[in-house]
């Protein structure tokens, strides 16, 4: 399949509003969509991307409202049962069927959905949001709350020196990584830019509250694996646990002094981990 860099999708939904997602796509072989977390972009993936587009065909989106892909349109809430079809609609009009569904955080929550209905061959879920006590989510609220106050508070000048210095990358994003002086400084600062400019931030975060997002469903008829940073400081790894109970026959990995996002902390195992999960399929 022809590599396509950071496009436009433009998505037509029969009985939906239109609506635009920004995302990258390489490689070649059964599909592997990649779903970043809240306030972050697809470029998330990229210390994973070039391993999985090795052997899968590889598209990483930004969600609706987040990264370059624009808000939702008026009157289309971004809570799961409004996400998880547009996200369908878009897997249509990229032409893939059933791919496997790699997700953090906010995307972990949406493989999960999107296994649960069918629309998903297979799920990675890396520290998925919805398992969760309240006061756990609470305090993972506050956390990207103060993260996004932070973000809008700084001139991007500002961000961009920070960035330059192993001490200035830990002070911007030490909440979501654990090694974050592996993180490059021009990775850093865009990653700040889209936290700050998400217009689908505060909507999703508000979708988010209350006990109706937690994810209560086993999938029984497919892959999953759940895998979990050692060192996650937002969703505290403890939360593997009752995902494992409430999809018991998921695989739970440990994920040895990763972080939050842990692509950037420990790219190889977390590839390791993907391809682990996708590998046995062949469907």
């Amino acid at each position: 399949m022809t590599t396509v860099t950071a496009s436009a999708l433009h998505v037509s939904p029969d009985g939906r509003p239109p609506f635009t997602v920004a995302y990258e796509r390489k490689g070649s072989g059964e599909p592997v969509v990649l779903l970043h977390g809240i306030g972050h972009h697809y470029q998330a993936w990229e210390p994973v991307f070039s391993v999985l587009a090795a052997s899968h065909d590889v598209i990483a989106l930004d969600l609706p409202g987040f990264g370059a892909s624009p808000a939702l349109p008026d009157g289309v809430p971004y809570g799961m049962t409004s996400v998880v079809p547009l996200l369908t609609d878009a897997f249509a009009a990229l032409g893939v069927e059933r791919p496997h569904v790699v997700g953090n955080s906010l995307g972990g929550l949406l493989a999960l959905e999107l296994g649960l209905t069918g629309a998903a061959r297979s799920v990675t879920a890396l520290s998925p949001a919805g398992f969760w006590t309240e006061a756990e989510r609470r305090y993972a609220f506050g956390v990207l709350m103060g993260m996004r106050a932070g973000a809008k508070a700084l001139p991007q000048p500002v961000v961009e020196a920070l960035a330059r210095s192993a001490a200035g990358r830990a002070a911007l994003t030490s909440s979501i990584y654990a090694r974050p002086g592996r993180r490059s400084p021009a990775a850093v600062a865009a990653e700040t830019r889209a936290l700050r400019e998400a217009p689908g931030f505060t909507a999703t975060l508000a979708a988010g509250r209350g006990p109706g997002v937690l994810f209560q469903h086993d999938i029984p008829d497919i892959p999953v694996t759940i895998g979990w940073g050692s060192r996650d400081r937002l969703l505290l790894p403890r939360q593997g646990l009752r995902a494992k109970r409430v999809i018991p026959g998921a695989r739970l990995v440990r994920l040895p002094g990763c972080g939050h996002v842990p692509m950037n902390d420990d790219p190889a195992l977390v590839a390791r981990v993907i391809l682990d999960t996708v590998a046995p399929t062949g469907s």
